[in-house]
C-alpha cells in the first residue's frame, strides 16, 4: 500500500508476508523432533547459500554475536590481522582486540584493499585474518577470494563476515578457503533480526582455543548438532526460527542463481538512477573498486542535509532510507537492494527521493521520474 511505511535500510529488511505469518505460530519444545527438523533445514539451506560443506550452526544472537563467536573460539593471545575499510571491518578489529594482538590494516572507508599490504602483514605471521566481504557502510565489496588465497599461503585462518552478502550475492566459502563464515538473518536472507550463523572448517575445528566463551562455545554447538536428534545447546528463539525457516524456503524456491541476478540488477538500476539524477556515488570509483550488489552509497548533494533529505522522505512518503555512519554521517545516504525487494518498492523509494530533492531545491522539476525510469530500464533489461 502506498501509505504504508516502507523500510529501505541495509537491515533489518521488510519481511515477506509468509515470514510474518510463520512467526505467529505457537511455541514448541525445543528438544523435540519438530524443532530438530526446523534447525536442520535452516542449516542445510545456509550451506546452499554459502556454497559450503562445512559444519554450519545457527545462533540466537545478531551478526555481531557470530562475529565474536568466530574470533573468541580461535584467538587467545594470538596475532590477528584485521582488514578495515568501513565500520564493520572496524567492529571485527575491535572484537579481535579483546582476545589477541591485532595488526589493523586501515584503508579509507570505501577504498579498495591493498593486497600487497595484506600479504606483507600475513608474512610476519598471524593465526587469523578477518575481513568483511560486503561493507555496507561504504557500499563496496572486498576481494574475499584473493584474501583467502593469501591466508592459505601463509597458513592463517580466514574469518569472513558475509552478513550483508549471503543470500544476495555470490559467496563461495569452500572455494575461497573461508574457515569461519559469519551471516546475519536480517539482511539478504530476509529473516527476522536476532539470529546469525557460523560455518566452520575442519582447519578451524583443529585450531580452537581450550576455554572459549561459555554461551558461544562452538564445540558445544557441534556436539548438540551431532546428538541423536540435532538441537542447539541452549534455548533458541523459536519464533525467530519459524521466520527463518520460511525465509530459507523462499530462497530455495527462487534459487540462488536468480536471487543473485535480481540483487545485481537492482543495484545496477539504483546506480543508473543516481546518474540520471546527477548524484555522485560514494566512493568515487576507480578500476580496483567493486561496488556492492546489496547497497548503494550516494553523496549528499550540496546544500542538502541528511536530516532534511531522509526526514522529508519519511514524513511525506513513509519511506525510510539509511544515512551514513560514523565518519560518513551527514555525507552520504544509502539505498539497499536486499531480500524480497520488488520493482514497485524501488520505484516508490526513488520517486520519494526525487520528490524530496525537488522540495529541497536540489533537483530540477524536469528530472521528475528520471531516476525511476532509469532504474526500470536496467532492472527489466
Amino acid at each position: 500500500m502506498a501509505n504504508e511505511p516502507l523500510l529501505m535500510i541495509p537491515g533489518p529488511v521488510m519481511l515477506h508476508p509468509r515470514v510474518l505469518k510463520a512467526m505467529s505460530k505457537q511455541m514448541i519444545n525445543h528438544r523435540d523432533k519438530a524443532f530438530s527438523e526446523i534447525y536442520d533445514e535452516c542449516r542445510s539451506t545456509l550451506q546452499y547459500v554459502l556454497n559450503t560443506k562445512n559444519d554450519t550452526y545457527v545462533l540466537t544472537g545478531s551478526g555481531s554475536c557470530a562475529m565474536e563467536a568466530a574470533v573468541s573460539n580461535l584467538v587467545k593471545g594470538d596475532r590477528v590481522v584485521s582488514i578495515v575499510n568501513g565500520k564493520f571491518g572496524e567492529r571485527f578489529r575491535d572484537i579481535a582486540l579483546r582476545y589477541g594482538t591485532v595488526e589493523s590494516l586501515e584503508f579509507e572507508w570505501g577504498t579498495p584493499i591493498d593486497l600487497k599490504k595484506v600479504e606483507d602483514a600475513l608474512a610476519k605471521g598471524a593465526k587469523v585474518v578477518t575481513m568483511v566481504h560486503n561493507e555496507t557502510s561504504a557500499g563496496v565489496k572486498n576481494p574475499a577470494e584473493e584474501v583467502g588465497r593469501l591466508a592459505r599461503k601463509y597458513d592463517a585462518l580466514f574469518v569472513l563476515d558475509c552478513i550483508t552478502s549471503a543470500g544476495g550475492d555470490l559467496v563461495e566459502v569452500d572455494r575461497w578457503g573461508v574457515d569461519i563464515a559469519v551471516t546475519g538473518a536480517q539482511k539478504c536472507l530476509g529473516a527476522p533480526s536476532g539470529l546469525s550463523s557460523v560455518s566452520v572448517s575442519r582447519k578451524a575445528w583443529d585450531s580452537m582455543v581450550k576455554n572459549p566463551p561459555y554461551y558461544m562455545d562452538l564445540k558445544k554447538y557441534k556436539k548438540s548438532a551431532e546428538a541423536e536428534r540435532s538441537e542447539t545447546p541452549y534455548t533458541p528463539s523459536i519464533t525467530l526460527f519459524y521466520g527463518m525457516l520460511e525465509a530459507m524456503r523462499i530462497i530455495r524456491e527462487e534459487t540462488m542463481e536468480k536471487r543473485i541476478a535480481r540483487h545485481r540488477k537492482g543495484a545496477e538500476g539504483v546506480r543508473a538512477a543516481m546518474k540520471a539524477l546527477g548524484l555522485e556515488l560514494y566512493p568515487v570509483t576507480d578500476e580496483h573498486t567493486v561496488l556492492s550488489n546489496t547497497v548503494t552509497a550516494v553523496k549528499l548533494p550540496g546544500g542538502v542535509t541528511d536530516k532534511d533529505l531522509r526526514g522529508t522522505m519519511k514524513s511525506d512518503d513513509g519511506v525510510a532510507i539509511a544515512g551514513g555512519q560514523d565518519r560518513l554521517k551527514g555525507r552520504i545516504f544509502r539505498i539497499p537492494t536486499m531480500n524480497a525487494f520488488t520493482e514497485a518498492d524501488m520505484a516508490r523509494t526513488l520517486g520519494s527521493l526525487e520528490n524530496a530533492l525537488i522540495k529541497l531545491n536540489a533537483l530540477d522539476k524536469g528530472k521528475k521520474n528520471a531516476g525511476v525510469e532509469a532504474f526500470r530500464k536496467v532492472f527489466n533489461g
